[in-house]
């Protein structure tokens, strides 16, 4: 595998004037070969109309710039909670923002979904997947989409789902439209979860096992700033916490990962984006002391 092949970006951001032509422009700054993205706010369900957003002028420079628009990846907003029907309301207006997030992901040529499974908040486990397949299977049957939605393996703190494989596995087994789901792995909310996330080919194994390759469609690639176990999420930069470079660069090129979009999703550092320096890394496969003081 040729470095420049490796399919590895970041999140970018997506703001006036050029929303998103200046995101592709971003990614492109990074030198990456893939990123995400949200259609808007994480923190709340206010778009603006696609036709605002200059879609097809970041397309065309996408397609020129050789990226494979099948490996660009949306983010859902923060505030959907589809596991918690403690509140009608709240489950209703969290179906309805995703499945318009659905149809702007469709819209804006991308077609892959990363979303939170969601927390129970009280009402167990169990139950939140259950409203969560629900949730999922009446969005798919009305979306018209073929957006696949990639449920993100999650660190475990509070009420949230989604913590093991078998839970994810429980989600998608559960649904009517299984064709329609993926995974999204985090490498912190793994290690944050439990998992040794050093053992790389470990983790690929029961991975398959448990839930299947196939259905991995995003790496979310972030090192952690917590021990194993720890059920936190806070994220760091590559080489600078428990997980460490060389482990994240294992997967980055592992062979079984070809295929699959890597987003750096690390912290920003002295208010600017750390990216490009860390898929430079990435692609030489060589950790460079004391780069983030140098930053």
């Amino acid at each position: 595998m040729k470095n420049e092949d490796i399919l590895i970006g970041s999140h970018c951001g997506m703001a006036a004037p050029d929303f998103y032509l200046g995101t592709v422009k971003e990614a492109l700054s990074y030198e990456a070969t893939t990123f995400m993205f949200y259609t808007g706010a994480p923190q709340n369900g206010y778009r603006k109309p696609l036709n605002e957003l200059k879609i097809e002028e970041g397309y065309d420079l996408l397609k020129k710039s050789g990226i494979d628009e099948t490996k660009i990846v949306v983010h859902a907003p923060y505030i959907i909670n589809l596991a918690n029907r403690s509140k009608p309301e709240l489950y209703e207006g969290s179906k309805e923002i995703f499945l318009n997030e659905i149809k702007r992901t469709s819209g804006m040529h991308a077609s892959i979904i990363v979303l939170h499974p969601g927390a129970h908040v009280g009402q167990g486990s169990d139950e939140a997947i259950k409203a969560l397949i629900e949730a999922l299977d009446e969005i798919f049957d009305v979306d018209g989409t073929n957006v696949k939605v990639a449920i993100e393996t999650m660190a475990g703190k509070g009420t949230e789902i989604g913590i093991t494989f078998e839970q994810v596995h429980q989600i998608i087994e559960g649904s009517r439209h299984k064709d329609r789901l993926g995974v999204c792995l985090d490498t912190c909310h793994i290690n944050d979860a439990g998992y040794d996330v050093h053992d790389v080919d470990g983790v690929l194994k029961k991975f398959d096992e448990i839930i299947g390759l196939d259905y991995l469609l995003v790496v979310h690639l972030n090192d952690s700033k917590n021990e194993r176990g720890a059920h936190k999420d806070r994220h760091e930069n590559l080489g600078y916490g428990s997980i460490g470079f060389k482990t994240l660069n294992a997967y980055v090129h592992h062979p079984l990962l070809v295929k699959v979009p890597k987003i750096l999703e690390t912290p920003y550092i002295n208010d600017k984006p750390p990216y490009k320096e860390e898929i430079k890394m990435l692609r030489a496969g060589t950790f460079v002391e004391g780069w983030k003081e140098a930053f």
